[in-house]
């Protein structure tokens, strides 16, 4: 249910401030959750804690840098637990799986001006190289496609509502029994398990453009399979005249739900699916899904990546990460990068590293030596 009073939205999103004894501790993944080093003079929550509360004032505020350096102790730097990582990936494959806003780009007021930089797509691009690579977003699967404007990997938009894949071994997962649609397009393989909603959407939003036309700053996004209201640029005064009139629209459609997102409402289909079901069925198209030697590596900032998060945990092995400058204590990430810039440096660290394990495979092959350097993907 969405908040009537938009003001406390950071609070929604899990981005308040908090403090240490709130946290809930990340249970380790089998085989790849890499616990700290007790000697690897990583900051221990005993040391934060002990700075986060002053004993002539026990009700003062945690300063938001101390509360984050705690909450990394539960949620590790994924560059700092890199070796580590890569250590417990030895002998797997990994499949890459990104979000986009926030993830691959930083969030921006204006969505039509989320672009990406040349560097980060370069590093997309270099990854894709070595690891099968996706990108599920919330967007139109042909506007993140314009965004990454990469050939050599997998699209997925509307949170995964929209997904195009090459016809290699096509296995489609129908894991809750809803009606799939598949289409041929060209030499790919078209998946939308939303298709049958296409219709009314489109009546929702000719009727949410023509009433949030009168609140300033308010913009409709049209995502093929879900709406997008964003309110980044609105008013915080008229945050609750803009719920309203969203919600009068949504309720005239019983078989739609409505989501809050980063500044933004997003009108969905009430379907079982999200992109932790595009996750396991992107898998499963490429032939991962019964590899009990598959690492999915997922990295998001949002809410809707929770999804994706929880698949990799009950897989049992997995890299989750979350993307957050702000403590998120309710979380399923294992992982965190604190920005963009560091999803950047890690993914150039991860394909330098598989180009340095390829290398250094051939010339063991050469020489007839190195049977436990890491598996090719």
């Amino acid at each position: 249910m969405i908040m009537t009073n938009f003001a406390r939205l950071n609070q929604a999103m899990g981005l308040q401030r908090s403090s240490a004894s709130s946290k809930q501790k990340v249970q380790p993944i089998a085989e790849v959750l890499i616990k700290n080093d007790e000697n690897s003079g990583d900051l221990s929550l005993a040391s934060i804690t002990s700075d986060l509360h002053d004993i002539s004032n026990p009700n003062k505020p945690i300063p938001s840098d101390l509360a984050y350096n705690s909450w990394v102790v539960e949620h590790p730097s994924a560059l700092g637990s890199f070796d580590r990582m890569m250590k417990a990936a030895k002998g797997k494959r990994i499949v890459v799986f990104l979000d986009y806003d926030g993830t691959l780009s930083p969030i921006v007021d204006d969505p039509d001006r989320a672009f990406m930089s040349d560097e980060m797509r370069a590093a997309v691009r270099e990854v894709a190289k070595y690891f099968p690579t996706a990108v599920i977003s919330g967007r139109s699967r042909d506007k993140v496609k314009e965004f990454v404007q990469l050939s050599n990997v997998y699209y997925a938009g509307s949170h995964g509502m929209d997904i195009m894949v090459p016809p290699r071994p096509l296995r489609p997962c129908d894991a809750n029994n809803h009606t799939t649609a598949m289409d041929i397009k060209g030499s790919d393989v078209l998946f939308q398990p939303a298709k049958r909603f296409l219709p009314a959407i489109q009546e929702i939003r000719t009727q949410l453009e023509e009433i949030t036309r009168k609140v300033e700053g308010a913009r409709v996004e049209d995502n093929r399979f879900c709406i997008s209201v964003h309110f980044r640029k609105v008013r915080e005064e008229d945050y609750g005249i803009l719920e309203e009139k969203v919600k009068s629209v949504v309720g005239k459609y019983p078989e739609f739900h409505l989501t809050l997102g980063k500044k933004v409402l997003e009108i969905r289909p009430s379907i079982e699916w999200n992109k932790g079901h595009a996750l396991e069925y992107l898998l499963d198209t490429l032939g991962f899904s019964n590899s009990s030697d598959v690492l999915p590596l997922y990295i998001g900032d949002d809410r809707t990546d929770e999804d994706a998060f929880k698949v990799i945990r009950s897989r049992g092995q997995g890299f989750p990460i979350i993307v957050s400058s702000t403590p998120k204590e309710d979380t399923k990430a294992c992982y965190s990068l604190h920005d963009p810039s560091e999803v950047l440096t890690f993914l150039l660290r991860l394909a330098r590293w598989r180009k340095a394990s390829s290398s250094s495979r051939s010339l063991a092959q050469i020489w007839g030596v190195g049977s436990n350097l890491p598996r090719s993907v």
